[in-house]
């Protein structure tokens, strides 16, 4: 079984430190596992493992395991190492995975690193942090291998041997004229069943979809996906070839979209650590939680409204809850799908109305069947029949407003440079509470009254 999926690796390694066995425990981590293993253990240990179990990783394993970690702990383990510790660690980096830790770095640090570097890897390394994080530019891998159009496939063999050996997930050759533009792609495998005399020119592919440096990672991913691409050239605006994209940073890629979806949603950073201490914890949280409260403030003030009303009729109390629930429910199914209908790019303009239209009739549908089914509830319940009609369509219009937010709340958002995931859940139990309490009270009052 692999050792990532071994629930008692931790166990054994928790029973090895309290025992004090610390030779065996380094053997495991340095020559038993991998070092996305050994990352997998550090980001599940609490704090005090995990300094230890980090300080028994060996130097020349550091680095592979330091670009395996979420964001959160490789920022909290960067911050206990020194300057020549990180410059160590720098060396073994891709110049993608170097940028990404660059980032975590106090300013000192940086420049110092920066200042340590010759003058060509510090080219290649400005060039990737001078383009934002979440692009094509920001994620690429400026180690690449081109040749010209006009040489034998030949003497592009011959070329490839000269090299030790080639960069991680080569799966082609990039084409390009003398100044760096990129014309196609040479697959390795056509070249090693081609003619030797062929010219590239000749074998090369031209339709390779070249990644502009400032496409956002979601969009390569996608492209990843639609293409079933290992590697992809990234160029500037004059198609002048900067780098490369790989399967493998796509792949983080799609992780931490869904990682950013699923937390976003609880107003979470995707990069929190689940062993975070607890006043950094508090923190982010807190945020979140005085946001939720103004919006709570906002529902009250609604019921507060309708006070004279409610303790006229105690059951008014008794059945909002409902209301709001229901609507809060329908409005998240609906939230939920159009977010993810916007990651994956289903999401546009043109099909907008089709899909508004469609979720404005099953909110409508769900709305008239479960009114009926509540108003029968309330009507046995309390014997009156003016309250089962009251709740009935409080619920209907609830769940049409739920369906008309949930759809059009991600477009808006999304419109304004606004983060859906992160804002939407907000403004949508906003909405559904203030309207199913304005709606069940509103028409309350006037049947009461």
């Amino acid at each position: 079984m692999n050792a990532i999926t071994n629930e008692s690796e931790l166990d054994k390694l928790n029973t090895a430190l309290e025992e004090g066995e610390f030779r065996q425990i380094s053997y495991t981590l340095n020559k038993t596992l991998r070092p996305s293993e050994v990352a997998h253990l550090l980001d599940k240990s609490p704090p005090k493992e995990r300094r230890l179990l980090w300080s028994m990783v060996s130097s020349e394993n550091e680095a592979d395991v330091l670009q395996e970690l979420g964001d959160d702990v490789q920022a909290e383990i960067l911050s206990t190492m020194d300057t020549s510790e990180v410059l160590a660690i720098s060396e073994s980096l891709e110049t993608d995975d170097l940028a990404d830790m660059m980032q975590l770095l106090p300013e000192r640090v940086m420049h110092e690193l920066l200042r340590s570097m010759d003058h060509q890897n510090r080219e290649r390394l400005e060039k990737v942090l001078s383009y934002p994080e979440d692009t094509a530019g920001g994620l690429m891998n400026t180690d690449t291998i081109t040749v010209r159009p006009d040489i034998s496939i030949e003497a592009a063999l011959r070329y490839l041997r000269r090299h030790d050996e080639l960069p991680e997930m080569t799966d082609s050759l990039f084409v390009v004229s003398r100044k760096d533009s990129f014309i196609g792609t040479l697959p390795l495998r056509t070249m090693l069943v081609s003619d030797p005399t062929a010219t590239v020119r000749e074998m090369m592919i031209t339709e390779t979809h070249a990644i502009e440096a400032d496409m956002e990672d979601s969009k390569v991913a996608q492209l990843f996906e639609q293409e079933d691409l290992v590697s992809a050239p990234v160029v500037d605006e004059n198609n002048k070839l900067l780098g490369r994209i790989t399967i493998d940073d796509v792949v983080d890629v799609i992780r931490e979209d869904a990682d950013h979806s699923l937390m976003s949603m609880a107003g979470l950073d995707e990069d929190e650590d689940t062993f975070a201490p607890i006043m950094k914890t508090t923190r982010r949280r807190a945020v979140w939680l005085g946001i939720n409260l103004i919006t709570a403030f906002i529902a009250s003030a609604v019921i507060g409204v309708f006070e004279d009303t409610i303790e006229k009729v105690v059951a008014l109390a008794v059945l909002m809850p409902i209301v709001a629930s229901m609507g809060g429910i329908a409005g998240s199914q609906v939230l939920t799908l159009m977010i993810r209908g916007q990651a994956l790019g289903h999401v546009e303009k043109a099909n907008a109305g089709w899909l508004l239209n469609r979720e404005l009739v099953v909110g409508t549908l769900n709305g008239v069947l479960w009114a009926l089914v509540v108003a029968a509830i309330a009507v046995v319940w309390f014997q009156d029949m003016t309250i089962g009609a009251i709740i009935a369509c409080a619920i209907v219009i609830n769940l049409f407003a739920a369906a008309l937010a949930g759809t059009l709340l991600p477009i808006i958002l999304k419109a304004w440079g606004i983060d859906p995931a992160l804002a939407g859940s907000v403004l949508l139990t906003t909405i559904t509470d203030v309207v199913g309490f304005l709606a069940f009270l509103g028409l309350a009052t006037v049947f009461y009254s």
